[in-house]
């Protein structure tokens, strides 16, 4: 007599000590469990596993305790014979890529997701689990701004990349959500610095617009910094021509500036969940450091690098003083960060918005476009654009019953 195998499959009502009563119920004749996978959603039961029964044993009667002990909890079950050679089959095909696909949005709607199952089935990947990330809301007092997420593993090879990430831009743009694809990698899970652009990402504005609202050269100013955001016109050269146009601004604007700004929605509870898990922190940005340095303090920040505004006399020269930081050298920023901190490019994030961050959105291990022009989104390798900016949590497979615990008590928010 050949050994045999069952995939066993029960569902109902949940209690504590199901695992245990099924288990129990065929525990004598010590079946060996090679798989098993096991989900609960509002108290309804799902419980699957595959069983070797040794050769010799009576399949028969440990198939009929495991209906019978179904039966006495209130279980359907199911027990399917799996030829071997399917078996071993399934086994050999365990090395098959793997993805892990996060969809966010407000809301998610079967709309949503059976236009990302389409995409899914169309380049044949496979869904393997489904885990949600963000908490249960309630439906009679809803948030204010809400989040979903939901994170799929998937397997497979994707038929073509390309039109994948363009099926998914297309889906985001139309539907309202994002969507994230990542290898399932051991990097994923142990990323260690993050590196954020700060105008238009930690902060809801332009400075430099805020600045040039107040020199009386606003119009001008922002012409030129969308131009700029939409990669039109050489960074560098942007700066400089905005700058000049501050000449004669007395300093004293820069703190009034700064009292102004307010931080994105999301900001302040993903950089202190990242500093609570242990992540370095950098902003990287070609807006001007006065500013990083009053985020730095703010928020707890590692490490600031921007563009210095030249004083003279207490008035803004028109010049910016040292190095300009523009797009490669955000990048070059990163690069000597980790390097220096001794984390793989593997484990570093960056989050930006505009042309100028696509260097360093490339260089990362992550690089996410947050709220962007379409040419920083398609560049990019993961694009946020429907939900606040701790989104990006959701993109490191963290769920918000974890991190829960990193919030301060009530009376520290006081």
């Amino acid at each position: 007599m050949r050994r045999e195998i069952f995939v066993v499959q029960m569902a109902g009502p949940d209690r504590p000590g199901v695992l245990a009563a099924v288990m129990e119920s065929i525990a004598s004749w010590e079946v060996q469990v090679v798989d098993m996978c096991q989900s609960v959603i509002h108290e309804a039961l799902s419980l699957g596993c595959i069983i070797e029964i040794p050769a010799g044993v009576p399949a028969a009667a440990i198939l009929k305790e495991l209906l019978f002990c179904a039966h006495n909890l209130g279980l359907a079950a199911k027990c399917t014979p799996l030829p071997e050679e399917a078996y071993e089959a399934w086994v050999a095909g365990q090395g098959r890529p793997r993805h892990i696909v996060t969809v966010l949005g407000r809301t998610l709607t079967s709309h949503h997701l059976a236009a990302l199952g389409q995409v899914l089935a169309d380049q044949g990947l496979s869904v393997d689990t489904v885990t949600r990330l963000s908490e249960r809301r309630s439906l009679l007092r809803p948030p204010a701004m809400p989040r979903s997420c939901l994170e799929f593993s998937v397997r497979g090879t994707p038929r073509d990349r390309l039109a994948m990430r363009a099926a998914l831009l297309s889906l985001s743009r139309d539907l309202g959500v994002d969507v994230a694809v990542q290898e399932d990698s051991v990097f994923r899970r142990i990323r260690r610095l993050v590196c954020f652009d700060m105008d238009s990402t930690l902060i809801q504005a332009e400075v430099i617009d805020e600045l040039a609202v107040r020199a009386g050269v606003g119009p001008a100013v922002a012409a030129i910094t969308e131009a700029a955001m939409r990669g039109e016109l050489d960074f560098r050269e942007s700066l400089i021509r905005r700058v000049a146009l501050l000449a004669g601004l007395p300093e004293t604007v820069l703190a009034e500036v700064a009292a102004s700004l307010q931080l994105t929605e999301g900001a302040e509870r993903l950089v202190r969940s990242l500093k609570g898990l242990g992540y370095k922190i950098a902003i990287l940005s070609g807006g001007f450091t006065y500013f990083g340095r009053v985020l730095q303090h703010r928020l707890g920040i590692d490490f600031v690098y921007a563009n210095e505004l030249e004083v003279v006399h207490g008035r803004l020269t028109g010049r910016v003083a040292g190095e300009i930081i523009d797009g490669p050298g955000k990048a070059r920023r990163l690069q000597a960060i980790a390097a220096a901190e001794g984390i793989a490019l593997e484990q570093v994030i960056a989050v930006g918005d505009g042309a100028n961050d696509l260097p360093m959105l490339q260089v990362a291990g992550l690089g996410i476009a947050f709220q962007a022009k379409p040419v920083v989104r398609e560049g990019a390798g993961q694009a946020i654009s429907h939900v606040g900016l701790d989104g990006v949590l959701y993109l490191l497979g963290l769920r918000d019953r974890e991190l829960r615990a990193l919030e301060p008590a009530p009376k520290e928010r006081q």
